[in-house]
């Protein structure tokens, strides 16, 4: 008897990880026009597919920020609701502190920084 073992499809991370930045491509800072993707605040996206769980880092533009208790939870929701995400873990971080610099180009664009 052999004894079959799966093996994560890359492919399958990859979609779901796609899923995951348009989610958050729904999610924005209420006194900022652009969505938290474009804004930079997004750091890192670990998915795990088999599992259908997904850890997101992200930061706020200031440690101050009026959303800050519920940013995280925006979020989670957007991710689980848009991309079909079992569970999610989002971690709110601090370091490297927020910068205009990390905006993409289209957030510059759209916010006339350019």
């Amino acid at each position: 008897m052999t004894v079959q073992t799966t093996v994560p499809n890359l492919l399958d991370a990859d979609d779901l990880e796609a899923r995951i930045i348009e989610a958050l491509k729904t999610v924005y800072d209420p006194e900022i026009p652009v969505d938290i993707y474009e804004l930079g605040l997004i750091y890192g996206i670990n998915v795990d597919a088999i599992g259908n769980h997904a850890d997101i880092q992200m930061t706020l533009t200031a440690p101050g920020c009026p959303v800050a208790g519920s940013m995280p939870e925006w979020v989670e929701n957007a991710v689980r609701h848009r991309a079909g995400v079992e569970s999610v873990n989002v971690e709110l971080v601090w370091e490297p502190p927020w910068t205009p610099e990390l905006m993409s180009m289209r957030a510059k664009l759209e916010l006339n920084m350019l």
